[in-house]
């Protein structure tokens, strides 16, 4: 009686799997996918630890440029309570005169006008040439209205201001690049993915197609590696 092989039960290890299967003459091929493979993989490792670092580092850019937006945009609130003081000190000398110019009381004007800082008085002068007291229909309202009047504090505030405004964009800008890194990390992972797991199918167009899609992939994003700002 001819003796009868036993057939290998469903799911027994001696039935190659569907991943390990090779097709007749494609050693060589797969020996190729596996050394492209590896290469491939391991370029990408790297630059999937260059993302995360570059993203790590915009990160910490982000957070430095926010608080210095935040520090000088505190000086500059500070600034501004100076120049709001210094105006109001102006501005109550000048009501004085004013009420008592309205009253006709001459020795009394000339007294509060004595008492005008200077920063003022400049101002009060061009607005008295200009015609405040003798034409007021043909000039400012008040000194306060003129380009010359400046009290201390306003040229700080403004610089304040606009280098407040110019870190928190610079904060902005560093938040996006950032991202930009992690997305970018994220395509380095699908590279990894694909790349290996054309390694693990026997069939040779699977492979190939595998490790296309992970080969443009991996080029796209060194396209964008190569565009991307670098921080260091």
């Amino acid at each position: 009686m001819a003796e009868v092989s036993p057939q290998p039960a469903a799911g027994d290890d001696a039935d190659p799997s569907f991943f390990q299967r090779r097709a007749p003459g494609g050693e060589g091929l797969s020996r190729t996918v596996e050394t492209w493979s590896a290469l491939l993989l391991s370029v990408t490792v790297i630059l999937t630890a260059w993302s995360a670092f570059e993203s790590s580092k915009w990160g910490g850019a982000m957070s430095i440029a926010f608080s210095q937006a935040s520090s000088a945009r505190i000086q500059a609130n500070r600034a501004a309570g100076e120049v709001a003081q210094a105006r109001q000190i102006d501005l109550s000398i000048y009501s004085l005169w004013v009420q008592m110019k309205a009253a006709k009381n001459e020795p009394a004007a000339a007294y509060v006008e004595q008492r005008f800082t200077d920063r003022f008085r400049v101002s009060f002068d061009q607005w008295v040439a200009l015609g405040g007291v003798s034409d007021p229909a043909n000039a400012p309202l008040s000194p306060f209205a003129l380009a010359s009047y400046v009290p201390p504090g306003t040229q700080e505030l403004t610089a304040l201001d606009a280098r407040a405004d110019t870190k928190y964009q610079e904060a902005l800008r560093n938040n996006q690049r950032g991202d930009n890194y992690t997305i970018l990390g994220v395509l380095f992972a699908v590279v990894l993915f694909f790349a290996a797991m054309a390694t693990r199918f026997a069939n040779p167009r699977m492979q190939v197609g595998l490790l296309a899609f992970a080969t443009v992939s991996f080029l796209v994003g060194v396209g964008f590696l190569a565009s991307f700002p670098k921080l260091i």
